[in-house]
């Protein structure tokens, strides 16, 4: 199974178990973090839109760090114009740890139903 999710303007294609570098977080190395999923995807089906709308990825941080430097050089022709700089991108390694839906909301689910039920016989 394979969970499509949304962070920084970008999607990842993650499953459990994946360690993947996103845009940096704020959050500590060892700290829980859940992203919302746009698309889900196992042997017998594919499912996005409203199938997925309370549907998470749980994830824990590994770690915070820099990627490798790139140089950006700025260059005009005949006009004696340069300009060099780096830059060095923030990321947060992540470890995909569950896809699905959280389990408290699970739970407060099936208790409220009946709850429900019950006002409307009364």
């Amino acid at each position: 199974m394979y969970a499509i999710f949304d962070n920084g303007n970008k999607q990842y294609k993650v499953s459990v178990g994946d360690t993947v570098k996103v845009e940096k977080l704020a959050a500590n190395v060892g700290d829980t973090v859940s992203f919302p999923v746009v698309l889900t995807a196992d042997d017998a089906k594919v499912s996005v839109g409203k199938e997925v709308e309370n549907v998470k990825v749980t994830a824990e941080v590994v770690s915070q760090g820099k990627a490798k430097k790139i140089i950006v050089f700025k260059y005009k022709a005949k006009k004696n114009e340069r300009k060099k700089q780096g830059h060095r991108q923030p990321y947060t390694e992540i470890k995909v740890t569950a896809i699905g839906e959280p389990a408290k909301k699970r739970a407060t689910k099936k208790a409220a139903k009946p709850a429900e039920t019950e006002a409307a016989a009364e």
